[in-house]
């Protein structure tokens, strides 16, 4: 296996910054210009969907979503206020609450999904399915994931 510069590694990175923020625009664009939704809103609510009973930890959600746990809190406030999700606390212990998508949070992100896969159809237009399936491979080993905790 051959060894990756510093160089190359940082030309990587630098990229990789620049390809997540020209990603998240364009995804906050069409999500909030459609449904009103920030793409931290609508990995927020994809999250909980995927995860078992709808709901998550607020911690593990943190974790989720590369924020702090107050940061977290902060997002899930309006999504809260809307009714897109929910509070549930832990009937064994008062410390731990759940953060729980509601069935108006599944309208609104069955309804988002549409438009975040067209988005990002377009702007990996240009990409072979085996690039994509390398790339994930390498941003996950980066993120710390792999294919069950994505």
């Amino acid at each position: 296996m051959e060894t990756i510069t510093g160089d190359a590694a940082l030309d990587f990175c630098l990229r990789l910054a620049r390809a997540q923020a020209a990603m998240v625009r364009r995804l906050d664009a069409a999500l909030g210009g459609h449904f009103g939704l920030s793409f931290s809103d609508f990995m927020l609510l994809h999250h909980l969907a995927k995860a078992p009973g709808g709901r998550l930890r607020r911690v593990d959600l943190a974790e989720r979503q590369g924020l702090t746990a107050s940061g977290v809190t902060r997002t899930l406030l309006p999504l809260e206020k809307n009714g897109m999700v929910a509070r549930q606390p832990d009937p064994r212990d008062a410390r731990v609450g759940y953060a729980v998508i509601t069935s108006a949070g599944h309208e609104m992100l069955d309804n988002a999904l549409v438009t975040a896969r067209e988005v990002s159809a377009e702007l990996l237009r240009s990409s072979a399915p085996d690039q994509l399936d390398a790339l994930a491979a390498v941003l996950g080993s980066v993120a710390g994931m792999n294919l069950t905790n994505s």
